[in-house]
């Protein structure tokens, strides 16, 4: 007998779709079009997430042999797909799963809220993104791939009037002792402003402030993060007060914020340059 397939693929309902057409050789980003593509980005998530990285399936994961939630069904997936891989289901080799303030509300709550205090930024007036899941397949890792996968990110951002990006950034392990490094280097150089700084929940809330500023060279800091939060700084991000231990994906979490200017400000460039490129004479 075939297995029923995961409740959150058989009733996923993707977003209305930003225009995205972002191409790089045989790749492509772009948003989820149907279920089919979002079960294929959740597959993607469980091989990364849990076979390659050691997190913890529940039963219903493991059997699924997905890694999806009650989110799935109202945010947006945008997707890596490798067109020289065919069109099925192993042609997905990267994804992202976006959560804008209207899908929340569906659900009553952002993702990042079972671990930090996010009403500053729930509570800002413009457009605020929520960034979660992201993955890629260990054979597309790469500076190629992230970059295109960054691109596709701008487009939704410059669709839909984007001003704050946010989410949980993690390092990896869940031993805070073999992290005061990062965590303290993250803490005395990227902390957020008050207005725009989350804090981790008081049950969940392990101090980042380990180590004083002379402590560590703060170039060797930097180079021990991961690429995705590296990445998160170079466009300005931020970090909220505290970290949290996320023991069923063995890592531990930090929240970053991203005001978006200067994402938007390169898309526009890029947009701009398009338009008058395809403008009659």
């Amino acid at each position: 007998m075939t297995a029923p397939r995961p409740a959150s693929v058989q009733s996923a309902r993707p977003q209305t779709a930003a225009v995205l057409d972002v191409r790089a050789g045989t790749l492509e980003v772009r948003l989820a079009r149907n279920a089919r593509e979002i079960a294929a980005a959740q597959a993607l998530r469980y091989r990364v997430f849990y076979q390659e990285m050691g997190a913890h399936p529940t039963v219903e994961t493991a059997l699924a042999r997905r890694d999806f939630d009650n989110f799935d069904v109202f945010c947006d997936h945008l997707l890596v797909i490798d067109h020289a891989r065919g069109t099925g289901d192993d042609a997905v080799v990267g994804t992202y799963r976006l959560i804008r303030r209207e899908a929340a509300a569906r659900i009553g709550r952002f993702y990042s809220a079972a671990e930090y205090d996010i009403r500053c930024i729930a509570e800002h007036p413009g457009a605020v993104l929520e960034l979660g899941r992201s993955c890629i397949d260990a054979q597309w890792r790469n500076r190629p791939t992230m970059q295109l996968l960054w691109r596709g990110i701008a487009a939704y951002v410059f669709a839909y009037g984007i001003e704050l990006m946010f989410g949980c950034a993690s390092l990896p392990g869940t031993d805070p002792d073999a992290l005061v490094v990062p965590l303290s280097y993250l803490y005395h150089h990227h902390l957020a402003p008050p207005v725009l700084r989350p804090r981790a929940l008081s049950e969940r809330y392990l101090e980042m402030n380990r180590l004083p500023p002379g402590a560590f060279d703060p170039a060797e800091a930097l180079s021990q993060l991961p690429p995705l939060l590296k990445g998160y700084l170079r466009l300005g991000g931020f970090v909220g007060d505290g970290a949290v231990v996320d023991r069923q994906f063995n890592t531990t979490d930090v929240c970053i914020v991203v005001k978006t200017d200067l994402v938007t400000e390169k898309y526009y460039r890029h947009y701009e340059r398009r338009v008058r490129a395809v403008a009659p004479v």
